[in-house]
């Protein structure tokens, strides 16, 4: 009797740990960030013109 009594005194002190069974995993998302590259001929590509259009404008004045 003190068996039975002792395996049903442990078996309710365990069953609510295991009650709901396994949690189901969550897993997070990965957040990746990428660097924006850009050329470097972008901010050359503006004066470059300027300077074609003032010699353009000089050299139609003579």
């Amino acid at each position: 009797m003190k068996k039975i009594l002792a395996t049903t005194l442990a078996l309710s002190i365990a069953a609510p740990a295991v009650a709901g069974g396994i949690a189901p995993v969550i897993v997070e998302p990965q957040v990746i960030v990428e660097d924006a590259s850009s050329s470097s001929a972008a901010g050359v590509i503006v004066p470059l013109m300027l300077l074609l259009l003032v010699a353009a404008a000089v050299s139609s004045s003579d």
